[in-house]
């Protein structure tokens, strides 16, 4: 949530950075309700400050005085109104509050312009395009011809983009998940293993409600909402509580399944398993100073590539542009691995600094020293790394000229020694 004080004072300046990011600008109407919310509180306040100076002059006067029973009538008349102020006030603010969960995020000034993918800036690249030197086949070939992956029984379970991993896959895809784990963990990371099912106010928090309402799957009757991402509950592990400075940095690391309806343009990643309802990941968070966060998505983007350099998977590193920039972020890095039998770059990880934007919503603050006062702290998020893409990595750079998949040494430890999957 953007501070208040700062649209008024800024207001051209958020109504550009809107315009950036292709957000409709509805600005004026926030600014009005703010505006009619301020004069009712003044109103009211006055009122109420009236009635304790009257209040007062009533109790010193004779209960039998004529200027008494006056002075009573005209107080409750002003309580009456005091009530439908307060009840005004009420529907204001909440429309205010509605206005304002709208509002994206503000930009870093150093983000990149434009609209979409063909802006990102490539920052590095971890080395060539590996070449096989054989006909690369796509993850949805390996897996149906050594029996790893099967749609069918998928889509009958559950429908379209669902599918079952057999054997192998399904123990490749949890040492993917074991290993991201501890190495976190070794990076400096505490493992938490989180609800998959949050209340309303969780989604709130992170920035994805009212927003994402579309895509996220929920039981209205119990208020369960199946989590997007580990991101949600991570950002509310400190709801409304006061931080020590002195703790900071937090860092979090945690598995979940993710549920997403995921509303897709036809025609789009109908191949294979890229794009789906469910699926895993592991999710890097971070709760930092201010003056440190920075310096701290550095940080993450380094723990992301050092996940896929362990892997031994070729990856490179692009800067979102202003209009490619996710609702609660402000600046956002976004690691990609090449897979050759799709022949394209995957994103498996988007590392984001969030600022001061999720703490408003969630709020999460914490104290300097002993006694000060309450400041918002930062939050930053990452996917370290994302299933089951990099799963499809995986498969794709280490297949080997018969068919078969090299198991990747980091990983194997985790598959019981297998060295290939026949």
């Amino acid at each position: 949530m953007l501070d208040l004080n700062h649209i008024r004072e800024h207001t051209a300046a958020v109504a550009h950075m809107l315009q950036q990011r292709g957000s409709p600008n509805n600005l004026a109407a926030l600014l009005e309700l703010d505006r009619q919310r301020r004069t009712l509180l003044t109103i009211a306040e006055d009122l109420k400050a009236e009635r304790n100076r009257v209040s007062q002059e009533i109790g010193r006067l004779p209960a039998a005085d004529a200027a008494r029973a006056e002075k009573v009538a005209a107080m409750r008349s002003v309580g009456d109104r005091i009530s439908m102020l307060d009840e005004q006030l009420r529907s204001v603010e909440a429309a205010l509050r509605s206005a304002l969960l709208e509002l994206p995020n503000l930009l870093e000034a150093d983000t990149p312009p434009g609209t979409g993918d063909d802006d990102n800036v490539l920052v590095k690249q971890s080395g060539p395009v590996p070449q096989l030197g054989f006909a690369a086949l796509p993850h949805w070939e390996l897996g149906e011809r050594l029996g790893l992956i099967d749609f069918v029984r998928g889509a009958k379970l559950s429908g379209p983009r669902f599918y079952v991993l057999n054997g192998a896959a399904a123990r490749l895809q949890r040492a993917l998940i074991a290993f991201m784990l501890d190495l976190h963990q070794r990076q400096g990371y505490a493992e938490r293993y989180v609800p998959f099912m949050v209340r309303q106010q969780n989604f709130e928090g992170a920035g994805q409600l009212p927003k994402f309402a579309d895509n996220i799957y929920h039981d209205a009757e119990d208020d369960a909402w199946f989590v997007t991402t580990a991101e949600v509950p991570l950002t509310n592990l400190h709801r409304d509580e006061i931080l020590d400075g002195a703790l900071l940095p937090l860092n979090y690391c945690a598995y979940s399944p993710c549920f997403r309806r995921e509303k897709v343009a036809a025609g789009r990643d109908v191949r294979g398993i890229k794009r789906g309802h469910q699926f895993d990941k592991v999710e890097m968070y971070m709760h930092t100073l201010p003056e440190q966060s920075a310096g701290a998505l550095q940080q993450m983007v380094a723990d992301a590539e050092q996940t896929l350099a362990e892997l031994g998977l070729t990856y490179r590193v692009r800067r979102l542009c202003s209009g490619d920039v996710g609702f609660a972020a402000r600046s956002t890095l976004d690691l990609e691995v090449w897979a050759p039998g799709c022949a394209e770059w995957l994103e498996v990880s988007s590392c984001s600094n969030c600022g001061d934007f999720q703490a408003r919503r969630a709020n999460l603050r914490f104290r300097r020293t002993p006694g000060a006062k309450p400041e918002w702290l930062h939050t930053l998020n990452g996917s370290g790394l994302g299933l089951p893409r990099t799963l499809i990595a995986v498969m794709e750079n280490y297949q080997q000229p018969d068919g078969s998949i090299a198991v990747p040494p980091v990983l194997q430890p985790w598959m019981g020694g297998l060295q290939v999957i026949r």
